[in-house]
């Protein structure tokens, strides 16, 4: 039994090596196979943030109570390349640093966001942070926050004269994709495509690497499993929160080639971790 016990123990240390083998094999592919393709970063951020900020330009944020949300407002106000920042919500927010008292905040009904149609006027660049889970909200609540209020504060977006518009969606996101979420995320994509803004960019993270104060528990867990593997694969499966936030915001000030771009993990990772500067 003792000879048993080694021999299966060495059994599954071997498993457990190839294993680990095979996922750090997979992650190698995955960190390489996603290359950075869109226009270069050689520009100095910071003559192209001054540049930018010479336009006298004002932006929104949807789903600024987010964790992705917050600290984008900390980016935009901490690089002050916005003259005016609007904060579309169905709630007012609270802050205490005196740096956000010159924060805008529009207040909505998403139920009857044809009433608040002004809210999405005026502006030039729209941010669009907003989101929920299936686990959250249950499956027509997801589909609601995530496809039919996204897609009609766009489309007042588009009629308010708004010529950017900047999505947070998803790595993997497919209009055709089996699972629920990739695909509300991929007709959402197209969707807003459909409605001709100058400039469309959408932003495809990964597992973000991030302390949420709402649970999550699916989320949690993939940070615990992929975690570990961001230090020597940091864009394969994963993305620090900061960097998408700075990705986003860098981005903004870069002029791209086409109307619409889609950046991947990689893509985001890389602005966000300062290409450029």
């Amino acid at each position: 039994m003792k000879l048993l016990g080694w021999s299966t123990l060495g059994k599954a240390t071997g498993l457990f090596t190839v294993l680990t083998v095979v996922f750090a094999a997979v992650l190698h592919y995955l960190e390489n196979s996603d290359p950075v393709t869109f226009i270069s970063m050689a520009e100095d951020m910071k003559t192209l943030e001054e540049n930018f900020r010479q336009q006298n330009k004002s932006c929104f944020i949807l789903g600024a109570s987010g964790e992705t949300g917050k600290l984008l407002i900390r980016e935009l106000l901490e690089r002050n390349i916005f003259s005016k920042i609007t904060l579309i919500g169905r709630r007012q927010l609270t802050f205490e640093d005196k740096a956000y008292e010159n924060l805008v905040q529009e207040v909505v009904d998403f139920e009857k966001l044809d009433e608040s149609a002004a809210a999405f006027q005026g502006h030039d660049v729209a941010y669009c942070c907003m989101g929920t889970t299936k686990a959250k909200a249950g499956t027509e609540g997801f589909i609601r926050v995530d496809h039919d209020y996204v897609m009609k504060a766009a489309e007042l977006t588009k009629a308010g004269g708004c010529s950017q518009f900047h999505l947070v969606s998803t790595k993997g996101a497919d209009k055709n994709s089996g699972f629920l979420y990739l695909r509300v995320k991929g007709q959402v994509e197209e969707e807003i495509e459909a409605l001709g803004f100058d400039r469309f960019s959408i932003y495809r993270p990964a597992v973000l690497l991030v302390d949420r104060q709402e649970s999550r528990p699916g989320e949690w867990l993939a940070q615990k499993v992929l975690g570990g593997f961001s230090t020597l694969f940091p864009t394969a499966m994963t993305v620090p929160i900061q960097a998408v936030v700075k990705g986003m915001v860098s981005n903004t000030l870069l002029q791209p080639e086409l109307k619409k771009e889609i950046l991947e993990n990689k893509a985001i990772y890389t602005l966000g971790n300062g290409a450029g500067k």
